[in-house]
């Protein structure tokens, strides 16, 4: 199949009918995948970047109309035609009003569905040569910047909206990349506090050394250097919150004087025995198993405990691909309104189809990377496309399109093919156990020895 071949949803629960129009569709160059009912049809596109969908209005339990609405909220570009038996007029109005290109009555001859899936192509060629910027998020879908659609984002503004009206300590754990910031400043800004300051610090880019007073503050004198008062981060977040993110690389005797202001609301500035008393919310924040480091001896028990009163976990965002395509919108919205002067950016499917085939070890951050390096790449033109993505992500192409049975005209070099495939398990193993290849090992059900040989001979070969 070719490379660019549109990729089309046939959601119908007439079986028969469907595989018809289904085998007659492939006939003339598009990539279908069949849906019977409007459950199936959810899912795929849950998963999947179509480029078109062709629904039954009546559908047994979700109906094409639901469809219709979930297709266009998650893929504002996606060409939606409705077929239906019911051909009213009341029924084609209220199908373009919920956004179908087109409508059709059964029965049809295919040529008919032909001419309208190809004049709707042909419409939007024309629209994404006039730059027009479609990608309208609903608010529903984001708080305070942190954008999702997904069940477990909407699970997590639940749980943040939740936690923002009470005062208790938060502890927030997720891999680099997730958005940790943004979920405390979300609790912050949706909590009584939020007149008062937001105040962070990254535990881990502060010299130890330096630690302690940039956190309690100190007097003049106190240390070389220290030519006047200064304030700590603690007494700027008074009557407010702070946050300290990746807390588990704090020294045992920092932890300690953590501990003792989250039991007793005091401390003391560096150099100085006058007791200062503070009111403020503490938000942690780590990528590390702060567990694991308490079982190890690396992090007190008891200050753990006073910092994960309640927890919340960010997911990676390899466990929610189908925030990808929202989370695109939000991205091109943003930087185009940035640029000078602003721009109006889609991308192909094509390209959203590969964004949502990789596996971000970096996470959103490293999405919203691609995607202002893709941005610049377009040098203008209205529409992203692949060659406007890096190349770790071009190299999905081949992987990719061999899912959707694509098999090219010259052939494969199938034991390299083989060998990105097996690499690309070895690093996700790997990012998963967080490096220990031990637990990497045990997870391919390979000897660390052979995992590590593996890695070698594949990372070698990956570079020739």
């Amino acid at each position: 199949m070719p490379e660019n071949a549109k990729h089309l949803l046939l959601v119908d629960d007439e079986a028969a009918l469907r595989e018809a129009i289904a085998e007659r569709l492939a006939d003339h160059g598009f990539a279908v995948v069949q849906a019977a009912t409007g459950e199936d049809a959810l899912a795929h596109l849950a998963a999947f970047a179509f480029d078109i969908i062709v629904t039954d209005l009546r559908l047994p339990g979700v109906d094409g109309r639901a469809v219709l609405d979930a297709a266009l909220e998650r893929y504002p570009d996606i060409i939606a035609i409705i077929i239906t038996g019911f051909g009213t007029v009341k029924d084609a109005v209220e199908a373009i009003k919920h956004g179908a290109a087109d409508f059709i009555t059964k029965p049809f001859q295919f040529d008919a569905l032909l001419h309208v899936l190809r004049s709707a192509l042909e419409q939007r060629r024309l629209r994404a040569e006039n730059a027009y910027l479609r990608s309208q998020l609903e608010d529903r879908y984001r708080i305070d910047g942190i954008v999702g659609r997904s069940r477990v984002m909407r699970d997590l503004f639940q749980l943040l909206e939740t936690v923002a009206a009470t005062s208790s300590t938060v502890l927030i754990n997720g891999e680099t990349g997730t958005g940790k910031e943004l979920a405390a400043r979300a609790i912050h800004h949706n909590s009584p506090r939020r007149h008062n300051r937001f105040v962070a610090l990254n535990c881990s880019a502060i010299p130890e050394a330096l630690l302690e007073a940039e956190l309690f503050g100190h007097v003049r004198g106190a240390f070389t250097g220290a030519v006047a008062n200064r304030q700590g981060r603690l007494e700027q977040a008074h009557k407010g919150t702070l946050f300290l993110d990746e807390v588990g690389t704090m020294s045992p005797a920092l932890q300690a004087k953590l501990l003792r202001v989250l039991q007793e609301r005091e401390f003391e500035r560096v150099g100085d025995g006058h007791t200062i008393k503070v009111d403020v919310r503490i938000v942690a924040a780590t990528h590390s198993d702060l567990l694991k480091m308490v079982a190890d001896g690396a992090f007190r028990e008891d200050l753990f405990y006073r910092l994960n009163v309640i927890p919340v976990r960010l997911p990676a965002l390899r466990e929610r691909r189908e925030d990808i395509p929202l989370l695109v919108q939000h991205f091109l919205q943003k930087l185009g309104a940035e640029h000078t002067p602003p721009r109006s950016v889609t991308m192909s499917q094509q390209a959203v189809r590969l964004l949502m085939s990789y596996d971000w070890p970096g996470n959103v951050r490293q999405l919203e990377n691609i995607v202002e390096r893709a941005m610049a790449f377009s040098q203008g033109r209205s529409q992203i496309e692949v060659s406007d993505l890096g190349p770790d992500i071009q190299k999905l192409t081949a992987a990719v399109n061999a899912r959707d049975g694509w098999f090219p005209d010259e052939g494969i070099d199938l034991e390299r093919y083989m060998e990105g495939l097996e690499l690309s398990l070895i690093r996700r193993s790997l990012e998963r156990t967080q490096g220990n290849k031990v637990q990497a090992a045990r997870l391919l059900n390979l000897k660390r020895t052979t995992l590590i040989e593996k890695l070698k001979r594949l990372e070698k070969s990956a570079s020739n």
